[in-house]
């Protein structure tokens, strides 16, 4: 293009750049630029907007606002995009106050920030926990009659329920759809999570129930939230079947689904029904992972089955999946259990020599079962490693 007679219009160029930067190679169109510079090829704002947003990816701001002081020497108006730009960027890099200044300092000379620059906003300073700042700039777009949308709303519904808020959030919930805007999977999901926080299953059915009536389809993680909120509260059947819903509606159920059927049944010392839970799971292509195995090994080390979780623990490895901090304590949990401190103490150097660093609890478990069983020179010993280790030796007493 650059050896072309006469050059193409900027515009062309201006296409390639767009392209080169959503194929996130922001290096390379800031080089472009640059060579343009020297070319005597005069950008036009859409330009020098891509070079804002290619610094702003790189962590530049700083440079990012460089180039918005050459749009104005240049006498072009930044719009909409140019500022949105230096938003994101500075929320990126966690600079939200200077963010929430910057749309006010430029709304303040003309540059009105739209609905978007409070979006970015809003979602970053809900990502760093300032909720009532959060709702403040929700406020500001109200009171200047932007169109709203649930994108503007989810991110402090969110918020509000991991912060405990479940009444804030429902009344924030409940002005949104009485304006009319449309409520979205990622409006539901937290919110069916909050009620089940707070043990009102009932009421989260009713949400995914509402969900269905207004064409929004649940996803497999609105049904986990709610199956794991009944299985912790013993409800198996009201989780059986809002389980056999999630399948009849063609939604596949994950690991997260299985792990805690399987979970379920193990406290419940149902062990037969958690391998065919796991049995199943495998059929229907969803692989196991360390947690599906850890759950059920510590289903067998608390019904004194060691011999099966044994099994389960080699097969693990077979599979060359790494036994976690929690897989290693629950087998020597087992072993201490069924009066075998030794293959517990074995255990424990195996999982040092694999890596694996022991926690506070592996120690405590261990301690207790070397005394319990006799094995004072072994738990002696383990007691000078913890010392050694610069544990804190009260808590594992």
């Amino acid at each position: 293009m650059v050896r072309m007679h006469p050059l193409p219009s900027v515009v062309y160029f201006t296409q390639l750049l767009t392209s080169i930067a959503r194929a996130k190679h922001h290096s390379t169109v800031i080089t472009l630029v640059k060579q343009m510079d020297l070319l005597e090829i005069a950008p036009d704002l859409y330009t020098l907007n891509i070079l804002v947003n290619c610094f702003c990816h790189l962590n530049r701001v700083d440079l990012g606002f460089s180039v918005l002081a050459k749009i104005l020497k240049l006498g072009f108006q930044p719009n909409c995009v140019s500022i949105n730009t230096l938003v994101k960027g500075l929320c990126l890099q966690g600079k939200i106050v200077e963010a929430v200044n910057l749309a006010d300092e430029m709304g303040e000379k003309g540059f009105k920030p739209n609905e978007f620059t409070y979006a970015v906003i809003i979602n970053a300073l809900c990502k760093v926990g300032e909720t009532d700042l959060a709702i403040n700039s929700l406020r500001k777009m109200e009171d200047a009659n932007f169109v709203l949308n649930a994108a503007s709303y989810n991110p402090i519904i969110c918020s509000l329920c991991k912060d405990g808020l479940l009444t804030d959030a429902l009344k924030l919930f409940s002005t949104m759809t009485s304006k009319g805007i449309q409520p979205n999977l990622f409006t539901y999901n937290p919110l069916i999570q909050g009620l089940c926080n707070f043990g009102h299953w009932k009421e989260a059915a009713k949400l995914v129930t509402e969900m269905e009536e207004r064409n929004i389809m649940p996803d497999v993680y609105s049904f986990n939230i709610l199956v794991d909120m009944l299985l912790k509260e013993g409800k198996m059947m009201e989780a059986k079947e809002a389980l056999d819903m999630m399948i009849e509606k063609g939604i596949e159920p994950d690991i997260f689904t299985h792990n805690s059927l399987i979970d379920c049944y193990c406290q419940q010392n149902k062990m037969d029904e958690a391998v065919k839970t796991f049995n199943t799971m495998v059929r229907r292509g969803c692989s196991p992972d360390v947690i599906s195995y850890s759950i059920l090994i510590n289903g067998y080390c608390k019904s004194k089955r060691i011999a099966e979780a044994i099994n389960l623990f080699h097969e693990m490895l077979d599979k060359r999946m790494i036994p976690n901090v929690v897989t290693y304590t629950t087998l020597i949990d087992g072993f201490c259990r069924v009066g075998r401190p030794l293959a517990a103490l074995e255990l424990l150097h195996e999982m040092q020599a694999s890596g694996e660093n022991p926690n506070l609890q592996t120690y405590a478990i261990l301690l207790d079962g070397l005394f319990k069983n006799g094995c004072f020179v072994e738990g002696m010993a383990l007691f000078r490693e913890i010392v050694d280790k610069k544990l804190d030796i009260n808590i594992v007493i």
